[in-house]
């Protein structure tokens, strides 16, 4: 099987050569037809990790989601260092953070520099290790959401790192819930925000991430704490449904009825690629509620008329998507995009033909005199 995969990688590459060295011409034009696209570096540096905030999807290539790295670091140390030292010394503030950075100058120019950074070169060089399972020549849709999955999952772990510094105060490598400061947006003193409505950032919270019950976190579950979406603790999981119910249970009496479901919940459970899919609260009347109502007896295990939080553990996933959620809907999109013989996955030759699916580029003046985005699934 591996020799087989070789002599296609072969094939393929001896195809491309030919092309490209029988069309010089055409290259040219080629170029010239996307000289108006520019690749667009982006930050997913956000000072506050709100559950509000749209979900920022990593960056498709591992050598561009470095350099988004770099940035996002760079804007990060100058951030806490201000706010630690309340911006009373700007000059004081230490200059050896960002040695490497320096090598990249403005990131937008590194990456449409064609001699250090050519869009079709990274496409072949990441092709055969996305191409895995099978390594057959095409890529699939699983295939695919894994990679993307990975280059989340790298980028949150990393983010984590970066948190971890700031609340381990002893640097022991562990955070204790006396050492761990909730941002300023979890703190209200109405205690009305998200983050205390649900419980984020209490000691409850803390306590379900702390997976060995040793009363501190190590870098894996304060990962967890930090995104219990994607944790794999089912005392975490298990924590998620139960602030759920304690957040929608209008009449405090420790469930959920259908009204509370239909309210608080359903809208979030309901599939929103449906086309037409409107809130279904909209309306009072029973055929809007008709959906609801099959939904939540088939939770409603003990036929009760409530759900309590082990009933809601099939839908949570819903409530809170998880990374591997988002990485499909990437691979959804990309497939879309470039899937030009739709048959469900991509040849090398169709990543080739639309690379702005797998990088985001800007429109310059030449054809938008408004510099209009186009990133693309971000």
């Amino acid at each position: 099987m591996g020799r087989l995969s070789l002599i296609i990688y072969i094939t393929v590459a001896v195809l491309l050569l030919l092309l490209i060295s029988r069309s010089s011409d055409n290259h040219k034009s080629h170029a010239a037809r996307h000289r108006h696209r520019r690749l667009k570096i982006r930050s997913n540096f956000t000072f506050v990790p709100d559950p509000h905030h749209a979900h920022d999807r990593a960056a498709f290539d591992p050598l561009v989601a470095g350099i988004e790295r770099k940035r996002e670091d760079r804007e990060w140390e100058h951030h806490h260092y201000s706010q630690k030292h309340h911006h009373s010394d700007v000059k004081s503030e230490p200059q050896s953070h960002e040695p490497e950075w320096e090598d990249f100058m403005d990131a937008e120019d590194y990456l449409n520099d064609e001699d250090k950074f050519n869009v079709t070169d990274r496409l072949l060089l990441l092709f055969p290790k996305i191409d895995v399972d099978p390594p057959d020549g095409f890529v699939t849709e699983s295939e695919l959401t894994q990679w993307n999955l990975q280059q989340s999952q790298r980028e949150v772990l990393h983010r984590t790192e970066r948190e971890m510094e700031i609340h381990d105060k002893n640097k022991d490598g562990f955070v204790t819930f006396a050492e761990y400061e909730p941002p300023s947006w979890a703190k209200d003193s109405d205690n009305t925000t998200f983050g205390y409505q649900m419980g984020w950032w209490m000691e409850g919270h803390f306590n379900a991430s702390d997976a060995d019950e040793d009363g501190r976190l190590n870098i894996t579950e304060f990962n967890d704490f930090l995104h219990p979406a994607d944790s794999n603790n089912p005392k975490l999981i298990h924590w998620l449904c139960k602030e759920e119910i304690r957040e929608r249970d209008t009449d405090k009496d420790g469930k959920m009825n259908f009204e509370e479901f239909f309210h608080g919940i359903f809208d979030l459970v309901r599939n929103y690629d449906e086309e037409g899919n409107h809130a279904s609260h909209e309306s009072d009347d029973d055929a809007h509620k008709a959906p609801a109502r099959k939904l939540f007896a088939e939770l409603d295990k003990d036929g009760d008329g409530y759900l309590s939080d082990l009933e809601l553990l099939p839908v949570i996933g819903k409530i809170h998507p998880s990374e591997r959620y988002y990485a499909k809907q990437q691979t959804e999109y990309i497939i879309q995009q470039a899937d030009t013989d739709k048959d469900g996955r991509l040849t090398l030759t169709e990543m080739i033909d639309n690379p702005y699916v797998f990088y985001s580029a800007v429109f310059n003046e030449d054809e938008d005199d408004d510099y209009g985005y186009h990133d693309e699934f971000r």
